[in-house]
Formats: C-alpha cells, sequence, structure tokens
C-alpha cells in the first residue's frame, strides 16, 4: 500500500456532505455545523434518517449479490464517505475473503480516518485514494488503484448516493461513462440516485434547503437516472426505490413508502 497524502485542513464551521450523511447514520464524526445542516433536512424531510439507513442496506445487498452470484472480486467505490461498518470490503470479503476494494473520496475527514477502510482480510486487499470524481483518469491512474484492482478484469463501480451532487453542467453522465469507458466486459455500475418523482414538493424543498447550505446538486426523474445505465444490462428488478431492489427475506422490511423514502437503486452489468 502506497503512504497516504498529507491530510488538508479540515474546516469545520462549514457542512460538508459526507459530515451529513455520517450524522444521519448516527457516525460520531461530523461538526455541529453538519448536525445544524442535517436537522434543517430532517425538519422537511422526517425520513431522511431512514432512508439513509436503507441507502447503506441497499449497497450491502447488493456487493453481497456481486460477490456470492456474479463473481465479482473488485470492487471501486467513489464517494465513499466516512467509514461505517459494516464498510463495503468487510461485506465482500465477507463472501469472497480474495475480493479488493478501492475506495476514492475528496474529504479530508474521510481521510483522516481512511484506516478503518484498509483492514483487509489476509487473502484480499484494500487501498484508499484522495481522489475527486470530476477527476476519473486521475483517479483511474493513481498508483493506489493500480497497484490494487487490475483493469482487465471485471470491477463494480459503486457510486452510492454521489450523483445527485453531480449536475449536468458539471457533466455528471460524461463522468460516469469515463469511469466506465476503461472498464472491461463484465464490469458493473451500482448507484443509488435521490428523486422527485414520488413528492415533487417536498424534494424541491429539500434540495432547497440542502444546496444553500451544503453543497450544489441536481435531484433527477426516473429517465434522467436511468440514462446514467444507457449501454448496459440492467438487472432485475430495474430502477426501483432502494428498499424494493431485492429485498433480504430473512431482515424486517421498512416501514415506510417510496415518497418518504425518494431514493433510486440499481445495478447494471456492462456488456
Amino acid at each position: 500500500m502506497t503512504s497516504q497524502p498529507p491530510i488538508p485542513p479540515i474546516d469545520t464551521s462549514r457542512p460538508h456532505s459526507a459530515r451529513v450523511y455520517d450524522y444521519w447514520l448516527n457516525g460520531k464524526n461530523n461538526y455541529e455545523a453538519d448536525a445544524v445542516a442535517a436537522e434543517r433536512v430532517a425538519r422537511i424531510w422526517p425520513g431522511v434518517k431512514l432512508g439513509a439507513q436503507l441507502n447503506r442496506a441497499f449497497m450491502r445487498r447488493a456487493t453481497r449479490w456481486l460477490a456470492a452470484e456474479a463473481g465479482v472480486r473488485q470492487f471501486l467505490d467513489i464517494g465513499t464517505g466516512i467509514p461505517t461498518e459494516p464498510n463495503l470490503h468487510q461485506v465482500a470479503q465477507s463472501v469472497a475473503p480474495d475480493s479488493r476494494v478501492v475506495y476514492a473520496d475528496n474529504d479530508p475527514i474521510v481521510l483522516q480516518y481512511a484506516q478503518a477502510l484498509l483492514t483487509s482480510s489476509l487473502e484480499g486487499r484494500t487501498a484508499y485514494v484522495h481522489a475527486d470524481v470530476t477527476e476519473p483518469e486521475q483517479l483511474l491512474e493513481s498508483p493506489e488503484l493500480r497497484e490494487t484492482l487490475d483493469l482487465g478484469r471485471p470491477v463494480a463501480l459503486s457510486m452510492i448516493a454521489l450523483l445527485h451532487f453531480l449536475t449536468d453542467e458539471r457533466g455528471a453522465y460524461d463522468l460516469v461513462r469515463r469511469l466506465l469507458d476503461p472498464l472491461p466486459s463484465g464490469s458493473y455500475l451500482v448507484l443509488t440516485h435521490a428523486t422527485a418523482d414520488f413528492d415533487p414538493d417536498l424534494l424541491t424543498r429539500v434540495s432547497e434547503a440542502y444546496q444553500s447550505t451544503v453543497t450544489e446538486g441536481q435531484i433527477r426523474s426516473n429517465t434522467e437516472v436511468a440514462r446514467f445505465f444507457e449501454g448496459l444490462e440492467l438487472l432485475d428488478p430495474g430502477l426501483v426505490v432502494c428498499h424494493r431492489w431485492r429485498p433480504d427475506p430473512s431482515e424486517p422490511q421498512p416501514d415506510i413508502t417510496d415518497a418518504e423514502l425518494s431514493v433510486y437503486a440499481g445495478v447494471a452489468r456492462k456488456p
């Protein structure tokens, strides 16, 4: 594993999306500004905390399926966020101990806690790249990634709750293509994305509150989210609200409507 870069200064006076998400997951790695922003959104959208937990639950189910059923042994998780157990590599390596995982994020606090992402099984390997999704070539060429993943073999590209922070003006669709194009046939795209399809008024108010305090973003419709999967083979049950993607019958099912959650999820294979 290559050494980590110096940790940039952390601005605790302004909320950051990774730390706000950590707050909703009942994490400890957030600051007052993050808590204030998170609670402002929660007052408008009471289901946001449960939604964050169900979003993580989808990640676990999708990763488990990819490792167990699709035979994927390489994962690239962009927009990792602050470590929250079980992390993606723990899920993948619980199924296939030889799984290799690269995490990437651009928040200094994620870098600070990245060691928690590097506790790999003996048979597998994990690495962390401090990088920005808007520079995909730099990420894909990073020594940490190249020393961990073989881009000649299938990779599952995970972009959980990330793409609604990338507007069309910032080239969101092009960025996903630039990340997928170098990956071989048999690779996968895994994503979740907020939507206003089920309650436009609620999500408009949430979006306005979030963008005024945390960061820019763009809420997309089913058709717009489906565009990220163009040219790929979308797995059953398709693009659905995330708690409806292959629910685990052994786990309690959440008492929440699609409108209360308003987050799409999908997994697709590159032919």
